[in-house]
């Protein structure tokens, strides 16, 4: 088998049509398990593959495939990460209204951005799709694909629900964070973040777990706590609601719970449904324990009620992972201010959550 799947391998690059297409058609269900087949001769099956992304629709969708799958691979990876017309390649064709492989690209775009590489995205310009932005710059341009593409308003053969983990990716990096939390002059001083942050309570999980993980990791950097926190217009990010929403379910609280209680946790419906993934519960209860890291956090925290938000999620998610979760957070909103000139406590927890084992969205996607 292996020899046959070799001869396959050379057939990516025939000048016959039907060849190529009978190639990859064969290739894509070995292409998750037999990533070494794709890197002879110095990768030049994967030189071919980046080619056949141009190729007619039935090759190309397969193509994509095979690069999802095998861009685990290091080297893959990098040799798709650094090539420059590549991305220019799938940048254009991701922001046309037309590409049928949008939601694939999408993928792979999610894949690239686990190398450093990727992150001259966030200082690349580009011309404009003048359907989809006004803006020259390339983030901008994804950031509009995944809010204007959701259910396919934009794309009828995409939702670009997998963009949500390229964000997430690309704000493990300073640069990506930055851009992220940033008003941006050209977009009327938008906050990036701000539109991401509506969609932590989406129809798809895809999107909820990544637009969750991009948060949690814009929550990193200490130095816009406030602005996450602040509901000032346009300056502000108003995240609270955002991530204290998708954890309450329909539970009935006491006066005293409610009272300080955000306006629009207050009088919920008892059919309000709390978040069915467990994963994505225990990132938004870590993405405030992030946000306790400063007194100012912690003093925000208490005085809009989160400990009884907390408590409820702690009784009504059976799952150990968020129970401990809510059990650190607790910890630190309940416990005495005294000795706060005691710095290192806090470090420590910044620390300890860094080296927590990796959360969903810093796992390759593999699509079988």
């Amino acid at each position: 088998m292996p020899s046959e799947l070799e001869d396959l391998v050379e057939f990516l690059h025939h000048g016959n049509t039907q060849i190529r297409q009978v190639a990859v058609e064969h290739l894509v269900g070995y292409s998750a398990t037999h990533t070494t087949l794709f890197k002879k001769d110095k990768l030049l099956p994967v030189r071919d593959l980046k080619l056949l992304v141009k190729d007619y629709a039935p090759i190309s969708k397969n193509v994509m495939t095979i690069l999802i799958n095998i861009s685990h691979d290091q080297e893959v990876l990098e040799c798709l990460a650094k090539d420059n017309a590549f991305l220019e390649l799938l940048l254009g064709r991701i922001t046309s209204t037309k590409e049928p492989n949008a939601n694939e690209i999408a993928m792979l775009l999610a894949n690239m951005a686990k190398s450093d590489d990727m992150q001259r995205v966030l200082e690349l310009q580009r011309d404009i799709p003048k359907e989809l932005s006004n803006s020259k710059w390339a983030m901008d341009q994804l950031l509009d694909c995944f809010v204007k593409g959701a259910e396919g308003r934009y794309n009828k053969y995409a939702d670009y629900d997998y963009l949500s983990y390229f964000f997430a990716d690309l704000a493990k990096f300073p640069k990506g964070r930055a851009y992220l939390t940033t008003p941006q002059p050209h977009d009327a001083n938008i906050i990036p973040l701000a539109k991401l942050i509506v969609f932590t309570e989406h129809a798809s999980s895809v999107r909820r777990r990544g637009v969750a993980s991009a948060i949690k990791n814009c929550a990193f950097d200490i130095h816009v706590h406030d602005r996450l926190l602040s509901d000032a217009p346009i300056t502000g990010v108003n995240l609270l609601p955002y991530i204290l929403l998708p954890i309450m379910g329909g539970e009935e609280y006491s006066d005293e719970d409610t009272e300080g209680m955000l306006d629009d946790l207050q009088l919920l419906p008892p059919d309000k449904e709390r978040e069915k993934e467990a994963d994505i519960i225990k990132t938004h209860i870590e993405t405030l324990t992030l946000l306790t890291t400063t007194r100012g956090g912690r003093e925000v925290l208490r005085r809009i009620k989160v400990y009884p938000i907390v408590r409820e999620t702690h009784l009504h998610v059976d799952d150990e992972e968020v129970r401990e979760a809510c059990d650190r957070l607790v910890q630190v909103i309940m416990r005495d201010e005294e000795g706060e000139g005691k710095k290192t406590g806090d470090k420590g927890k910044m620390i300890a959550l860094e080296a927590e084992e990796e959360d969903e969205d810093e796992q390759i996607v593999d699509i079988l």
